[in-house]
């Protein structure tokens, strides 16, 4: 049963926590397939000098009666400066099989699926830390919505990759990632939320 190809960087609502000296950053959602819950995915954001280092872990169980029909297991680390990537290093397992990628970009600017860096909305491709692969993106401004009681701007981006992934994205009006919701190949509504 496929889920999703790619979740990185990916997700909703997120509760942000920061630090005493407010250089680390986290969002942390709960992940659910079809209104079930699945699992969760955490990021963590955390200045280093003149970079910045996201850690990222998603861990996704779907369960047909006492069974896992789908697992999926990624943990990346990315590194930036300013809004380019300066490495990436992901695992990222799906019902036992597992992918690894190591990228170091030269030369230009790179971004991944990094939904809590607004400035991918202005992007026209993206690498997917999944599968190392760029993929072309196309953003369009939705406009105003409220999500979880809040005042939120929607984008929706879409992806011509192997795999067409369609996410609608909810930032507040200060740009801060609030939301994420796609449709899975299958057909079903993945979100991420903090509720």
């Amino acid at each position: 049963m496929k889920v999703l190809a790619l979740i990185t960087a990916a997700a909703l609502a997120p509760c942000l926590a920061a630090t005493p000296d407010d250089t680390t950053r986290e969002w942390r959602f709960n992940v659910s397939l079809d209104g079930r819950p699945i699992g969760e995915h955490r990021f963590a954001l955390r200045d280093i000098g003149n970079s910045r280092e996201l850690t990222s872990e998603a861990r996704f169980r779907v369960r047909v009666l006492f069974f896992d029909a789908y697992r999926y297991d990624h943990r990346a680390l990315e590194t930036w400066r300013g809004d380019c990537l300066q490495q990436l290093d992901a695992s990222t397992e799906v019902n036992g099989k597992r992918t690894v990628v190591a990228v170091k970009p030269v030369d230009e600017c790179v971004q991944t699926f990094a939904y809590w860096n607004p400035s991918i909305l202005e992007a026209r491709r993206l690498l997917n830390p999944q599968t190392g692969e760029y993929e072309p993106v196309k953003v369009s401004e939705l406009g105003a919505d409220v999500i979880a009681g809040q005042p939120a701007e929607r984008f929706r981006l879409i992806s011509g990759g192997k795999t067409p992934l369609e996410i609608d994205l909810w930032y507040s009006p200060a740009r801060d990632w609030l939301a994420l919701e796609s449709r899975t190949p299958e057909g079903r509504t993945l979100r991420y939320s903090k509720e």
